[in-house]
């Protein structure tokens, strides 16, 4: 069993303390130890970065873009390395694990236009020989708090950006799967990246609270569940820190009578399903207008849903793998017998799924339930498992008033060939990401992701052009020199035009 360690100032370096489990989610098995950092491991990274940044925010946004063109090599070159290491410690599947990095490597390449989304923005003679401009300035030490789900991508919303912006940054990414992320960031320094620039050090809630009281660190980013997305704005803020944290999901899907319902099926089981519904804009609920739609769907959801192939994520020509932990699991089975006792129908149930030659990996299979209601806990929550529920309704007005009645304004789309009642649907609904027929409206990486509602704490998206603005402050100077010849009275007024 080998000890995974935190990178730091270029080093791998170990803590003599606590440690945690690594498991194969499809075997059961404990494979690595990850250390759990100690506030003196994290002062040492803050320390690291804080050496580092002076040189580093001094370098040419073009040198330093040239640092991420290489990384984006490394990167596609070891795309079937860092896609195993995803899959035996998530257990998504390789092909699942792919498309994560490939996501993750275009916010790569958004960053190596780093020249262009850090130029200022000027202005000659705004009066008697005065020029007035505003630059893009980094911030300092900066962190990042990333999840599970996406150990590879969502740590790829943040640093490549924060760093050719001029910051260092220190990514605490989750325990239960660290080993593709320390990956990727040794791929980095090999691109060229100076050391302290980029830490990472693994730990829990402790090394969380030691980011954010930390005076040096002066902005955090997160992923994650919305009761610690919630905590760490509310005490970041407080300590005056920049934040934006992410939290939970219920994303709908609205099948209007006109939908084009092959079509819609297929992409709904992608978006509920796959990844074992591990994503937070994973498609949960599906929201029929009208019996008949309803009853269309469940008919051809049924059988697809129990033809889920489902086996260890290392394996090929799979739809689905494990569930990250047992503990994962059980939760997941949990909120199926709820929605069963709360009387939804349960048309598909996928527990007590058993994998040849894997029976002890965290295996369930897909779940389906129909006549499900808003007052269930099943509708309510962000369940994080291969579950849908499908709601009826009577109209579009109906089904816009459940999801912008609802805490959660993540993601959400319709699916419709009536161009007018897509547009009211986008104009209307209290969501931050829309897709009309498609499924997962996760925005490419020059546009900007981030929820409405609980789903997001924070003024700032992230990634993309909201990306550049977190990681950096505006800098406004205005500049006069005047002729030699001229001299001016004193004004006491306030200077104008």
């Amino acid at each position: 069993m080998s000890l995974i360690q935190h990178l730091i100032n270029g080093e791998l370096v170990n803590d003599s303390g606590r440690s945690a489990d690594v498991y194969n989610p499809s075997t059961g098995q404990v494979i690595h130890q990850v250390p759990l950092a100690s506030r003196e491991t994290i002062q040492q990274a803050i320390d690291s970065a804080k050496a580092a940044f002076p040189a580093w925010r001094n370098t040419p946004p073009a040198k330093r873009a040239q640092v991420m063109f290489r990384f984006k090599q490394l990167l596609e070159q070891n795309e079937a390395r860092i896609s195993q290491l995803i899959s035996e410690e998530h257990g998504k599947t390789l092909e699942d694990a792919a498309g994560e990095l490939k996501r993750g490597i275009e916010n790569v390449e958004y960053a190596c236009s780093a020249p262009e989304i850090l130029k200022g923005e000027y202005s000659r003679n705004v009066g008697p020989n005065i020029d007035a401009w505003s630059d893009f300035q980094p911030l300092g030490v900066v962190a990042g708090i990333t999840p599970f789900n996406f150990p590879a991508m969502v740590p790829l919303w943040m640093y490549p950006l924060a760093i050719v912006c001029g910051n260092c940054f220190i990514l605490k990414p989750s325990e239960r799967d660290p080993s593709s992320t320390l990956l990727i960031a040794q791929l980095l320094q090999e691109a060229g990246l100076p050391k302290g620039v980029l830490s990472v050090v693994h730990g829990d809630k402790g090394a969380v609270d030691a980011l954010i009281e930390a005076p040096e660190v002066k902005a955090l980013s997160f992923v994650g569940s919305t009761p610690i997305a919630e905590y760490i704005y509310s005490e970041a803020t407080k300590r005056g820190k920049r934040v934006q944290a992410l939290g939970g999901a219920k994303n709908h899907a609205v099948l209007m009578p006109d939908a084009d319902l092959d079509n819609a099926v297929s992409a709904l089981m992608g978006a509920a399903y796959g990844s074992c519904g591990e994503r937070c804009m994973a498609i949960s609920v599906a929201v029929c207008v009208g019996d008949q739609v309803a009853d269309a769907l469940i008919a051809k959801l049924v059988p697809q849903v129990k033809a889920l192939k489902i086996g260890a994520g290392t394996s090929c020509g799979l739809d689905m793998g494990p569930l990250v932990t047992g503990q994962a699991r059980d939760k997941v089975s949990g909120y199926i017998e709820d929605g069963v006792s709360a009387g939804a129908e349960l048309v598909v149930d996928g527990r007590g799924l058993s994998v040849a030659g894997h029976e002890q990996g965290f295996f369930l299979g897909g779940s389906l339930f129909d006549r499900v209601t808003p007052q269930m806990r099943i509708y309510k929550e962000e369940i994080f498992g291969p579950v849908l529920c499908v709601v009826r309704v009577d109209s579009l007005e109906a089904a816009m008033q459940l999801i912008n009645e609802h805490e959660y304004g993540n993601g959400t789309c319709i699916f419709t060939r009536d161009g007018e009642a897509a547009r009211l649907f986008c104009d209307e609904i209290e969501v931050g990401m829309v897709g009309v027929n498609v499924p997962l409206p996760v925005p490419v990486a020059y546009h900007s992701f981030g929820g409405w509602k609980r789903s997001l704490f924070g003024d700032l998206h992230a990634y993309g052009p909201d990306g550049v603005r977190f990681y950096t402050r505006r800098k406004a100077i205005t500049q006069r020199w005047p002729q030699r010849a001229s001299h001016e009275a004193s004004q006491f007024a306030f200077p104008s035009l």
